[in-house]
């Protein structure tokens, strides 16, 4: 013997169709956020090397161009001793930041999960509709 089959009405059959529309948008916000928070852990690390690179060439450039100044100034025009050791503080700042941000760059931060899910979310309410 079958168990008999319950006939749902239209309305309950929308109203289910809504609150699993609402549960799943709500886990699909929930994955969103935890592959941003995934995403942002992955750029920690080459932003602190791009950060730091930035702060020490800063400090790097007052110092160094104080005491290679004074020690070139020995043997060439102070003017010409400060401009030789800014420039080369300059290149090795600029070699520091674009090794962070090539870093930086390499790191994907597009949902990806969440995409896919949303995909096969829209397909399913698709089928429940027909």
């Amino acid at each position: 013997m079958t168990a008999p089959q319950m006939q749902r009405s239209v309305p309950e059959i929308l109203e289910n169709i809504a609150s699993n529309l609402t549960q799943i948008v709500q886990a699909e916000f929930r994955l969103a956020k935890s592959e941003l928070k995934e995403g942002a852990e992955k750029v920690a690390g080459p932003g602190a090397a791009l950060g730091a690179g930035v702060a020490l060439a800063f400090y790097g450039l007052g110092f160094l161009l104080l005491a290679a100044v004074y020690a070139l100034s020995l043997v060439m025009a102070g003017w010409l001793a400060a401009l030789i050791v800014g420039g080369v503080l300059f290149v090795a700042a600029g070699i520091l930041i674009g090794a962070g941000g090539m870093r930086l760059k390499r790191v994907n931060l597009t949902p990806v999960k969440t995409i896919q899910t949303i995909e096969e979310d829209v397909q399913w309410a698709k089928q429940q509709i027909k």
